[in-house]
């Protein structure tokens, strides 16, 4: 909703503002078309040249972050705090129970009473594949922690594909704005022996192609790129939970420790109140006496 109130006073402020001083569009919505093909279709051009087939659809897909904002709610983060207490506490009383889950689950009784969690591949894999690990009697947990590191941050560099992509169309959009004026100019020098009055429509239409490459750039490709960044960011906190929390747990910390470190290392706008989660997992041991 707020990028959509974003875009609508870009417009109206650039615009309105134009007009309020006297400004008429005629000159803009004539030269629109041609200086958007130029500009605008160099840009999908070198977008393309410079981008695989996947990293364009990351990117395509990324741009909806700009509307929909970051996956993971709040409600989720206690989610993961719940399934993570289940799966720690039963790894601990049977090792071998856990296995059951931890391989398969897809078909899981306590991965399916988070479908949200469950439908998330990496999610899952990042869980799955720690918690085995631990299985595997680990001398030392650092070794199990780099590889969660080394592993989050790969992924989040990958989900950034798209902001960087978007940002590197943004830095081009101007100087391709500067070509198409220059075109234009070209264009105005070959009409040299037109009526002032008709070079001046030429020139005006010409600096369109300039105005068109910086609003574009500025007024909306960039901040679409900061945008994707932040929710890109806000996103990786999710992860980032489940090796604090799993990370304790290679550590022998007891499960109630284990979870209570990863919701103090939650950001603040996401974290769960101590009561309420403490009354979930209550209601979790209840159900599992």
């Amino acid at each position: 909703m707020l990028g959509l109130i974003g875009i609508v006073m870009i417009f109206a402020m650039v615009f309105g503002g134009y007009l309020a001083a006297g400004g008429k569009l005629g000159i803009i919505l004539k030269a629109l078309p041609f200086e958007m093909m130029m500009i605008g279709g160099a840009a999908v051009g070198a977008f393309l040249i410079s981008n695989d087939i996947g990293a364009v659809k990351h990117t395509l897909k990324d741009i909806g972050k700009v509307f929909k904002g970051a996956k993971w709610k709040p409600g989720d983060y206690r989610d993961l705090l719940c399934l993570l207490f289940e799966l720690i506490r039963l790894a601990k009383v049977s090792p071998v129970a856990i296995e059951e889950h931890i391989e398969a689950p897809a078909e899981s009784s306590i991965f399916s009473r988070y479908p949200r969690i469950q439908k998330d591949k990496e999610a899952i894999n990042l869980i799955c594949d720690t918690l085995r690990s631990a299985s595997m009697n680990y001398d030392d947990p650092h070794q199990v922690e780099e590889v969660l590191e080394k592993r989050i941050d790969a992924n989040l560099h990958h989900a950034m594909h798209g902001s960087h992509a978007l940002q590197t169309v943004a830095d081009g959009l101007p100087a391709l704005g500067i070509v198409a004026a220059v075109l234009g100019v070209i264009k105005t020098m070959a009409s040299i022996d037109q009526p002032p009055e008709v070079l001046g429509k030429m020139i005006g239409g010409a600096l369109v192609g300039t105005f068109l490459g910086v609003f574009l750039a500025y007024g909306l490709v960039a901040p679409f790129a900061g945008r994707v960044k932040a929710v890109v960011e806000e996103d990786a906190h999710f992860y980032q939970l489940i090796r604090e929390v799993l990370v304790a747990n290679l550590y022998n910390h007891p499960a109630n420790i284990c979870i209570e470190v990863g919701r103090q290392n939650t950001p603040s706008h996401y974290r769960p109140d101590f009561n309420d989660l403490e009354e979930a997992l209550k209601a979790l041991k209840q159900e599992a006496a």
